[in-house]
């Protein structure tokens, strides 16, 4: 296994692309953490169904996605040892030993209690001024960290209330930062922006983004990307005998709304929550989400733009927003950078 499990993974395609750089460390990971130091020195022939289930009842027990991610990719190295078809002919095992039911579950998920209209506005208030923006379009676009992190001025069309989705950050330990296009097409994607917000945008784009068509809208440090522990920042903590420790940022904004359990990423789980309850389909979702699967694909193109924005323009109107006669008389036009 120490020596086939490396060249698996650096042959390994998903859907004829090789593994995306955070995926490949991720695999890495599992393999030091969990697979090698147990099957590093075992032929694979070795590795029978008793071998993984005695290693599986030992594995990561304490971190049951851990113990999961582990299993399954055990699961697909030994399935393609078996395969005669990427053996040349001949599997290098008989079959597969790895047949534990449900051994690829973690069994549980966390349940995410979406932010209230007023905590968002608490947590708003409490983070610095040129990052207020990334928590309204987590909660209003249903966009992603890395997505927020890659937008440029020319991705903003406040003209037409549409964001532009096309790149996003990726960070990984063997790469560093990237931008780059999302893994599916449907991650491609035109995102309208809320009625109630859109005054927010155009203010931060004059205040706050990088200057050009290409500038950053949340620019980090030296005008480059944006990085998490800049928006993350840190807890107030209480000191006995000291000086409490200010906090700032995402932690400190969640800690004042009381929701300490609240994720960035749960913003886009409410608001992809919010707009089904408001009759989104199962298509619409599909393309506000940036989400895709083989049997959504087609209910994905489907999906019309028009009806994203009735839904943000409801979700608005939920929150106490009401339209007036410049923003119904508003004709579109270009695109503002």
């Amino acid at each position: 296994m120490g020596e086939y499990a490396p060249r698996w993974l650096a042959a390994r395609k998903v859907k004829g692309r090789p593994l995306a750089d955070r995926t490949r460390d991720h695999y890495q990971e599992l393999l030091n953490r969990f697979i090698l130091p147990t099957f590093n020195n075992v032929e694979l022939r070795a590795i029978t169904p008793e071998a993984v289930a005695n290693w599986y009842d030992t594995a990561a027990v304490a971190t049951p996605t851990y113990q999961a991610h582990a299993y399954s990719l055990l699961r697909a190295i030994m399935r393609t040892a078996a395969d005669p078809t990427k053996n040349n002919g001949r599997p290098l095992v008989a079959f597969n030993p790895c047949g534990i039911a449900g051994g690829g579950s973690s069994g549980s998920q966390r349940r995410i209690r979406p932010a209230s209209a007023q905590e968002v506005a608490t947590i708003v208030a409490a983070m610095p001024e040129r990052h207020q923006l990334m928590v309204l379009l987590a909660d209003g676009c249903a966009l992603r960290f890395g997505e927020l992190a890659e937008l440029r001025r020319s991705d903003v069309d406040t003209t037409n209330a549409v964001i532009r989705v096309r790149r996003g950050v990726v960070r990984s330990r063997s790469a560093g930062v990237v931008a780059k296009t999302p893994k599916s097409d449907a991650g491609i994607r035109d995102v309208p922006i809320p009625p109630d917000i859109l005054d927010a945008v155009r203010d931060h784009k004059t205040r706050h983004a990088a200057p050009g068509a290409k500038g950053l809208m949340f620019p980090g440090r030296n005008a480059e990307h944006l990085s998490p522990s800049a928006f993350y920042g840190k807890v107030t903590r209480k000191r006995r005998g000291k000086t409490d420790t200010k906090g700032w940022g995402w932690y400190e904004a969640r800690r004042l709304a009381g929701r300490e359990d609240l994720r960035f990423h749960d913003l886009r789980h409410g608001a992809l929550t919010e707009a089904a309850r408001h009759g989104a389909t199962l298509a619409e979702l599909m393309a506000l989400g940036g989400h895709s699967t083989n049997q959504a694909a087609m209910r994905y193109q489907q999906a019309a733009s028009d009806r994203l924005a009735e839904l943000a323009r409801k979700r608005a109107e939920a929150r106490g927003w009401t339209p007036d006669t410049t923003t119904m008389s508003r004709s579109s036009g270009s695109s503002e950078i």
